[in-house]
């Protein structure tokens, strides 16, 4: 048996890692001596080996066994061995986090792949080889649009033309489990994307395009979707591969342990699909009780935590309700936020989508939803509005938006004179918007944590002309003025918090850094040069708010 995929190392802590792989066979895996059977899903096999007895403090090369054969590093591999770095007390307090979202594959076609530009995580890769291991990333984050399952390369759009047998279904979209299945082999599969996921501990969260596109933008949207034919074949297929590639190794060795589902799909003899049907639609049901399955999820790095959130499928939308989330997940988030925070010194929130967006563009979305819950003609088009023009962030979910706001200045601290009982920096690392930039937060009278939104995106990807016009004139602080007394006027609630512009906004294909070093941050954008050279576009210490290089 061989390697389809992987190892893509996952959670790390003090003395234990997961590493996660794909075999194109049933299988023992085995990684530094700890083991694992693969689990089947329609042909296709995967395995998270819990790799146990690590010391912290670490840095450990490991291999990858399948039936007994090494199967990883590759032969002939011009990396450098894959790694597993644990945590500890002596790297608490210095942490790199590297981010970014929106990662379009390599479409091997010349037209397209010079539109898209170089891949900034795979220029990334190539410059991390060269450099020593203290230097390399402690924690990447994926904030999103892992994989464009509505928009495909010519590639995959020709081989499923050769062997789709169904016509149920846009024949430019991927709708089964077999499908995505190839879908994430194409857009994980090149060599340095393979090999930097399989050194640096890797947290995920999905956004629209795994899904496709608006996805969960409205519960008209929903009924739009199941009014369509293959559309329960395609969310079935699309939560239960993110499950099967993304989800499972964002949760610890505990969380896994206590997890009814992984449980049941490891006990299955044969194919487990059945069991992820059942997975899928009690995720994709719409409940503000106890759901059936959580994604969001919390990673502590010593001193400083991430707690993500899911603002895509955990949204509450029936009954005349719009929640980005349900009151239970949302509750989960404020007890991870708020457990032992006195000990944290920085907390990073994870969404998929950016909580302050630039100014005017915010209170559109307000006003977009205000007016997509009248009824008739002026209903009607603003939904049109909301789904043509993607206005579903959170500020299109105001509620929520008031309640992170809230939660977010509690814990920085309003009042507060001790700054050492808050956290110095709160960080919202998000993507989606095809933009880049830091925004900082203002709220009144706070005297605790410099609190931020930042986001990198694209990491791959291109953006329409018009829409860089469009995204300036949306940090326009006199058309903010503007648009924002005209919103108090139509019915448009007072902000919970304001924000400005403090780097950008940044176009083109980037990744992001911050790191973290005792209770000073800093956050960096890259990008590439044409011959593949990381260049800093931006870099701002966000305790002492300087702005030390921007680049062109």
């Amino acid at each position: 048996m061989a390697l389809v995929l992987g190892p893509i190392l996952r959670h790390v802590d003090e003395t234990s890692a997961l590493v996660w792989v794909q075999t194109d066979g049933s299988a023992e895996v085995e990684v530094l001596g700890s083991r694992a059977h693969t689990f089947e899903v329609v042909g296709n096999h995967y395995a998270l080996v819990e790799v146990t007895g690590l010391a912290p403090d670490t840095t450990t090369e490991y291999e990858v066994f399948v039936d007994g054969s090494r199967e990883w590093p590759l032969p002939d591999s011009d990396f450098p061995p894959s790694i597993i770095r644990t945590r500890g007390p002596e790297s608490a307090h210095h942490h790199r986090i590297v981010f970014g979202s929106c990662r379009y594959p390599k479409a091997e076609d010349p037209k397209v792949d010079e539109k898209l530009g170089l891949d900034a995580l795979d220029c990334y890769a190539v410059r991390m080889r060269h450099l020593p291991v203290d230097e390399w990333p402690d924690t990447l984050i994926l904030l999103g649009d892992q994989v464009y399952a509505d928009e495909l390369t010519p590639q995959v759009k020709e081989k499923l033309e050769s062997t789709r047998t169904s016509t149920v279904g846009p024949s430019d979209e991927v709708v089964s489990f077999q499908e995505y299945e190839g879908l994430y082999r194409h857009t994980w599969g090149d060599p340095e994307i393979r090999w930097i996921l399989s050194t640096v501990p890797t947290a995920m969260i999905f956004d629209d395009h795994d899904i496709r596109d608006d996805w969960n933008t409205s519960d008209t949207w929903r009924r739009q979707m199941d009014d369509q034919p293959w559309w329960r074949n395609r969310i079935r297929a699309g939560l239960a591969s993110y499950w099967v590639y993304q989800h499972l190794g964002n949760l610890s060795p505990a969380e896994l342990d206590a997890s009814d589902d992984y449980r049941q799909v490891r006990e299955i003899d044969g194919d487990c699909w059945p069991h992820l049907v059942d997975l899928a639609d009690r995720a994709d049901s719409e409940t503000d009780g106890v759901k059936g399955i959580r994604f969001s999820f919390r990673w502590d790095l010593g001193a400083t935590r991430l707690t993500m959130i899911d603002s895509r499928n955990g949204r509450i939308l029936a009954g005349g309700v719009r929640k980005m989330l349900s009151d239970t997940e949302f509750d989960w988030i404020e007890d991870q936020v708020n457990d032992d925070v006195e000990s944290v010194d920085h907390l990073v929130l994870g969404s998929s989508l950016p909580w302050l967006l630039p100014p005017v563009l915010s209170d559109v979305e307000t006003l977009n939803e205000i007016g997509a819950r009248r009824d008739g003609r002026v209903g009607q088009l603003a939904e049109k509005i909301r789904q043509g023009a993607d206005l579903e962030h959170w500020p299109a979910f105001f509620d929520s938006f008031t309640r992170l706001s809230r939660m977010i200045s509690g814990v920085a601290g309003l009042g507060n004179s001790d700054r050492t009982l808050v956290p110095a920096t709160i960080s919202v690392l998000s993507g989606d918007v095809h933009h880049s930039y830091a925004a900082r937060a203002d709220f009144a009278e706070t005297t605790g944590a410099a609190v931020y939104q930042l986001v990198c995106s694209p990491v791959h990807n291109a953006i329409p002309p018009y829409m860089k016009g469009v995204f300036r004139l949306g940090w326009s602080p006199r058309l903010a003025k503007i648009v924002r007394r005209w919103a108090g006027s139509r019915g448009a609630p007072q902000l919970p918090v304001t924000w400005h512009n403090a780097l950008g906004p940044l176009f083109g294909n980037t990744i992001a850094s911050l790191i973290v070093d005792g209770r000073d941050a800093r956050v960096t954008f890259e990008q590439p040069d044409l011959d593949g050279t990381l260049h800093v576009a931006a870099d701002m210490s966000l305790t002492d708010e300087s702005v030390e290089r921007v680049g062109t």
